[in-house]
């Protein structure tokens, strides 16, 4: 598939394994927590650590998120996109979110330094396991000329 806007060039879709994945989704501090308030999509921007292969989010006790979503299957997504290049990746982890109970628990996600963005005291800490994880990377690559290599991506797929 040619872009119009960068001649001589293709963009290729790469679905990423488990190991790529967790890398890049450790390498942004904000991402996207999705899950479902009166049936209905609440999607919210979080900052987050990961830590020991599990999503850590920081919130407050009387939030929507705290409230809500203990027990419930959720996705997160985080990506870096770079929309001039039209270049970029995705992640996005679907499990069921944790409501932290636990002192010592807390104490430990504490210390990893999950800073809430968000104004005054964000003491709950939510875990969301990275069981189920599905990245994919959109890059350029110069044309080869011909048809579509056997093995490439076909357009659409995602």
């Amino acid at each position: 598939m040619h872009d119009a806007g960068h001649p001589g060039e293709q963009r290729e879709l790469t679905r990423l394994d488990r190991a790529e994945s967790l890398r890049l989704l450790a390498s942004v501090p904000v991402g996207r927590l999705i899950f479902t308030v009166n049936a209905l999509p609440a999607v919210r921007p979080m900052n987050f650590a990961l830590v020991d292969e599990l999503i850590v989010l920081r919130t407050a006790a009387d939030t929507t998120v705290a409230r809500k979503i203990n027990d419930m299957i959720v996705a997160f997504e985080a990506d870096e996109l770079d929309a001039t290049a039209c270049t970029g990746w995705s992640v996005t982890v679907t499990r069921r979110a944790s409501v932290v109970t636990e002192d010592d628990r807390a104490a430990r996600f504490r210390a990893a330094q999950v800073t809430p963005w968000a104004p005054g005291a964000r003491d709950q800490f939510v875990t969301i396991s990275t069981e189920l994880v599905e990245g994919q990377r959109i890059s350029r690559t110069p044309a080869t000329g011909g048809g579509q290599a056997a093995g490439s991506p076909v357009a659409g797929q995602g």
